[in-house]
């Protein structure tokens, strides 16, 4: 599933080519991802035809597209959901589900699509009202000064570890006060929002720590620092386009990513650790999978799952 670094690429292409804007045609090619949208397809269509996109904006995993109706185009690429800039005369893609006519801005993109193509069909389109942000700070990341308004659906998403409004020092309390193994913690996206299972198998592996060290026994320093890796690795995923391991996961031009060849665990089961040389254990864990090095990442006595 795309985490915030993939998702962070997807949204500032949108934001290169499709602001400012008007979405001139609409089409819902199969019913499924905009499930969201309560009112159903035709009123889907209806609220976007002939709004301009003001902005493109990310918090976690979710985007938006704020719009001059004064609501936003709330997209969630789920397991394998694309958003692509194409011609309008290009070939439909295998698993398109839903195409926006471009009309105006940069004029090298004049007369695009976006389009929305997803295989599995676990993401999906909506159009939603915002609602100020529950602290009263800017939405999310984007080029543009973001209001503090976030899409309905999104206001229990907390900040992101890359986030600049981001109060680290709370997020510092709560986890800590959380009886739980550290992994579950940093995938709880009501407490920090945008770090999935690669980014945090990743950034546990950088910090020398097991999975399911318990939160409660983690001193500040050591959150500090487990959080400090998460940006770093994030930062390193976003320079090289995020993580493709299949054509599921590509840019709005349809590029891949090339962070994959830089993974010092995750998907490496079996594998020596690139710091000792130990093999790579991968061991279920919340219905996926944890990727660690049993000499680098000790298991803790006390473990919590």
């Amino acid at each position: 599933m795309p985490e915030l670094p993939e998702v962070e690429v997807v949204r500032a292409g949108l934001a290169r080519w499709v602001l400012d804007t008007e979405i001139s045609a609409v089409e819902v090619h199969h019913p499924r991802p905009v499930r969201n949208h309560a009112a159903g397809p035709d009123d889907f269509v209806a609220r976007l035809l002939g709004v301009r996109i003001l902005d493109a904006v990310r918090r976690g995993k979710f985007l938006w597209l704020t719009l001059d109706s004064g609501e936003a185009l709330l997209a969630h690429l789920g397991m394998s959901g694309q958003l692509v800039l194409v011609p309008p005369d290009s070939e439909p893609e295998r698993h398109l589900r839903v195409r926006l006519g471009l009309a105006g801005g940069v004029p090298e993109r004049e007369g695009r699509e976006l389009r929305f193509v997803d295989q599995r069909m676990f993401g999906g389109l909506s159009v939603v009202p915002l609602v100020p942000t529950p602290d009263g700070g800017p939405g999310g990341a984007s080029e543009r000064a973001p209001e503090p308004l976030v899409p309905q659906p999104v206001a229990h998403i907390a900040r992101d570890a890359l986030d600049p409004s981001l109060d680290e020092e709370a997020l510092v309390a709560r986890l800590r006060r959380r009886r739980t193994g550290l992994k579950r913690a940093l995938l709880d996206q009501g407490l920090v929002s945008g770090v999935g299972n690669i980014y945090a198998d990743e950034a546990l592996w950088r910090a020398r720590l097991h999975y399911a060290r318990p939160t409660e026994t983690l001193t500040r320093p050591v959150v500090r620092s487990v959080l400090a890796e998460c940006r770093a690795v994030m930062g390193d995923a976003l320079r090289a386009g995020g993580t493709s391991f299949d054509s599921l996961y590509v840019d709005v031009n349809g590029s891949a990513g090339y962070f994959e060849r830089s993974l010092a665990v995750y998907g490496r089961a079996g594998l020596p650790c690139l710091r000792c040389g130990t093999p790579v254990v991968r061991e279920q864990f919340m219905n996926r999978s944890s990727h660690f090095c049993p000499t680098c990442q000790k298991r803790p006595r006390n473990a919590r799952w």
